[in-house]
């Protein structure tokens, strides 16, 4: 039988196809300046542990590193990048580049949702229902989501991890959730650290709330509706840690 795929009545290539139909893979986001990324190295650690819990078997350096200089190509120096890896056999490593993406402009206004993820250590390919709650927060008038327990237990952000400064402390959630790069970049920095439940209420006791991407790190300034207190000292901190992070090359 022959298989075909057409869109908007052009048909579509047999690589185009498996693009569009594959739904059981991963990926990591990463953004692009000048050919260089911040923490490369993660990023390969994050596709490796992912492929081998789902396909069996580590993923081939090279061959990300390929795909990435090949969606690149020789005119693109700053972009944002996506390296997918899709079931197949073997499994098969797809690049794609948008423009780049700078942070969003801030003190943000994010909003609690009732949500978690199955297998959230894992940044899954199919995350129509993260899509949705990102798209449905933004209507309302909020730039981002926070996915929490029926009980108000925060995990994570839609497409963020979520931190603050509490007591002089950098306080993470202790909840099932996907360790971002950013987060894991910002794991690094020279301040006492701590990982504890976090309902949406102990929010308005931080010192500072932030979220943090690939897009970089942004403050929190209210979250449904009631305003977070702000202290311009520590975002310069955090974002300075953040700032003076090397890039590392993809050529």
């Amino acid at each position: 039988m022959v298989e075909r795929a057409a869109i908007e009545g052009r048909l579509m290539d047999g690589d185009a196809r498996f693009a569009l139909e594959s739904r059981y893979g991963h990926f990591t986001a990463m953004q692009v300046r000048d050919r260089r990324v911040r923490g490369l190295g993660l990023h390969f650690e994050r596709l490796d542990q992912a492929s081998r819990e789902l396909f069996g078997g580590g993923v081939d350096r090279s061959a990300v590193l390929a795909s990435i200089r090949t969606v690149l190509g020789d005119d693109l120096r700053d972009a944002s990048v996506r390296v997918y890896v899709f079931d197949a056999d073997p499994p098969r490593v797809v690049a794609s580049a948008a423009p780049p993406h700078e942070p969003l402009k801030g003190p943000l206004s994010v909003k609690s949702v009732v949500y978690q993820r199955y297998l959230p250590h894992i940044k899954q390919a199919a995350s129509f229902q993260q899509a949705h709650i990102n798209r449905t927060a933004r209507r309302e008038g909020f730039d981002e989501a926070l996915l929490t327990t029926e009980d108000g237990l925060i995990s994570e952000g839609s497409i963020t991890n979520l931190g603050g400064f509490a007591g002089g402390r950098l306080v993470w959630p202790d909840a099932p959730m996907l360790r971002g790069v950013t987060m894991r970049l910002l794991e690094r920095m020279d301040v006492p650290q701590e990982r504890r439940p976090l309902k949406v209420a102990d929010l308005t006791g931080f010192d500072q709330v932030f979220v943090c991407n690939s897009w970089g790190v942004m403050p929190v300034g209210a979250v449904d509706g009631v305003p977070l207190p702000q202290d311009a000292g520590l975002v310069a901190r955090l974002l300075g840690h953040y700032e003076g992070i090397a890039w590392d090359p993809l050529d």
